[in-house]
């Protein structure tokens, strides 16, 4: 359905349930609800995952952080928080196979006593998976170690702890999200900011919205509301109420992305000390490595910018366990902000990343707080609610067993059959994962004369920009860069290079004239300089 059509529907008629917030969070919680038969819409302000939800470590995890705080301050919450997170695991790399995969991380290990420790804490970990669980801990030998990441640093080395989480590509999961709530019947827009919430009896009738590309404004009537946008809850919460107090303190976490080189494709490292005590991961991800997080109070604005002093401080951890890495290595930085439930009486680092429904008076359901991996059961508790409390008529969850468009019918061995078309192997690899089922879609138009690269060392084609400008809601060229594809996150160099061509090619598809095109170039650039 074409863009114009949805504002029409979504102006028209009357919905079970409204979600502001189109990340991890809110897509969820829109195919939860019309998966289970409720009349739901969704808007967001931007595109789908363009704040928090694209900006993670890419660990679909229960949180060994959080499972050593649990058991240090006997923290029944963090507990908990971590078994839901472990069994939420299971199922987002059941549903999403091209998306999602298991990896090996590696914790390194460089006094005797340690071993023990963490060998001990990483079977707990295990064991609190059930039968969900993935391959089991296991202690490597240091010669072991440096077979499986040879790039970590070997003097004084005992030897380390192997453990498995799921890695996936955040943001086309969220896409992937929103596109089969589409398909199970919701209305969903990007791109289409709430302005204000209407009110009749003092209880919250619908939303006033305003579409960002067209300036148009329209009214959106609903019987409930929900309120899921992450570290902006507040804002949302204000426009219901004025007086509310704020539920969220804002940490940011900042990622790097150097060259592959650093990692081995198949194993990560989890650096278990820091100077304050954090952990970091070192992680191959899409063809370059990932590390990061760091976790300091933040304020809460759009888009975060990574400072100089947060690179530096993530090239300091990882230095006695990967040596010295120049500044100049780093090919792409991004900053993210996680929505905390706050408690004035902890620091970022320990504030609880359990999930919160809160009702207000006039109806405004928020859900804020928790992780990426539980969003799901974010989404559940949150329907569960809406449907006892405003007798909504829904039919029992299916998300549990509910693929994702790009899982449905998906073939392990789809790489092979794109190198067989004539793909070379990193861009059938890429395909295969990136699109799942849906890749032969793009496989065909790049057949038709889009198959050029976007950027020379990556394997992103013209087809994709194309394909995600008529079947995946992309409006922006930033939309395709940062998270239909995945450049803007992995090279800024190679990104601000395929800005015209996508530009151009958008233009194309959407009908912009020359002046549009170099705008939409411009704004691209700006944001991709700005650390997307």
């Amino acid at each position: 359905m074409e863009r114009t059509q949805l504002l029409e529907k979504l102006a028209s008629e009357t919905f079970d349930v409204l979600v502001i917030g189109g990340g991890a969070t809110g897509a969820g919680v829109a195919l939860e609800a019309a998966s289970r038969g409720l009349k739901t819409a969704l808007v967001e302000r931007y595109d789908f995952a363009e704040g928090t939800s694209s900006r993670s470590t890419k660990l679909i995890h229960g949180g060994v952080r959080y499972l050593e705080l649990a058991i240090k301050t006997f923290d029944k919450v963090q507990l908990n928080l971590v078994r839901d997170a472990l069994h939420e695991r299971a199922i987002m790399l059941r549903n999403a196979p091209h998306l999602a995969r298991p990896l090996w991380l590696l914790t390194p290990l460089y006094r005797v006593w340690e071993v023990p420790y963490y060998y001990t804490g990483l079977k707990l970990y295990d064991l609190l998976a059930g039968s969900a669980r993935l391959q089991p801990a296991q202690y490597i030998s240091a010669r072991g170690t440096l077979a499986r990441f040879p790039a970590v640093n070997p003097e004084g080395l005992k030897g380390s702890v192997a453990y498995q989480d799921g890695q996936f590509d955040d943001a086309r999961f969220n896409v992937e999200l929103a596109l089969t709530a589409m398909q199970q019947g919701a209305v969903v827009l990007n791109h289409l900011e709430v302005t204000g919430l209407l009110k009749q009896n003092g209880r919250l009738s619908g939303a006033a919205v305003k579409d960002r590309l067209s300036e148009k404004e329209i009214e959106v009537s609903a019987r409930v509301i929900v309120n899921a946008t992450g570290p902006f809850s507040d804002h949302i919460r204000h426009l219901d109420d004025p007086e509310a107090p704020p539920l969220l303190k804002a940490s940011s976490g900042i990622h790097i992305v150097l060259d592959k080189k650093y990692s081995p494709s198949d194993t990560g490292l989890l650096i278990p000390k820091t100077e304050d005590g954090r952990v970091v991961f070192v992680l191959p991800w899409l063809g370059g490595t990932l590390v990061g997080t760091t976790d300091d109070p933040a304020p809460i604005v759009d888009h975060p910018r990574v400072s100089e002093a947060e690179v530096e401080y993530v090239l300091r951890q990882v230095r006695p366990y990967l040596g010295a890495i120049p500044r100049e290595a780093v090919r792409a930085s991004w900053s993210g902000l996680r929505p905390l439930i706050a408690r004035p009486e902890a620091d970022t680092a320990r504030l609880a990343r359990d999930h919160l429904i809160q009702e207000s008076a006039s109806g405004l359901l928020t859900l804020t707080g928790g992780k990426w991996t539980t969003y799901r059961k974010m989404a559940l508790d949150l329907v569960n609610y809406a449907v006892k409390k405003f007798g909504l008529t829904a039919g029992e969850s299916r998300t549990e067993r509910l693929p994702l468009v790009g899982g449905q019918g998906f073939e392990p061995e789809g790489a092979r059959k794109l190198e067989q078309m004539g793909f070379s192997p990193d861009v059938a690899r890429h395909l295969h994962r990136a699109y799942g089922a849906r890749a032969q879609a793009v496989a065909q138009l790049a057949a038709e004369g889009y198959g050029n690269r976007l950027a020379t060392a990556w394997p992103y084609l013209e087809a994709e920009v194309v394909y995600a400008v008529r079947h995946e809601m992309a409006c922006t060229p930033m939309d395709v860069l940062a998270r239909r594809t995945r450049l803007a996150f992995l090279d800024t160099s190679a990104a601000l290079g395929a800005v015209p061509r996508v530009a151009e090619l958008m233009g194309r598809e959407l009908g912009w004239d020359a002046d549009k095109v170099l705008l939409e170039q411009e704004k691209a650039r700006s944001q991709i300089l700005e650390a997307v």
